[in-house]
């Protein structure tokens, strides 16, 4: 196995791609999530309350 890695030129270069590519996305991630307005977050935390509620509301609700 070692014989084969050996042959293959720039394999370390995989490495190194590998890890900038994560810290890019790590950053555009956590940037993306810390420049989220708070009233979108909390609207979007009340979706799923409102969905079981209107459905919990809705007499034909069986019917689907």
């Amino acid at each position: 196995m070692n014989h084969i890695i050996d042959k293959l030129g720039g394999i370390e270069a995989f490495g190194i791609f590998s890890i900038c590519l994560f810290v890019v996305v790590f950053t555009a991630s956590m940037a993306l999530a810390f420049c989220l307005k708070k009233p979108f977050l909390e609207t979007m935390s009340r979706l799923p309350l409102e969905e079981e509620q209107s459905q919990a509301n809705d007499p034909n609700s069986n019917l689907l």
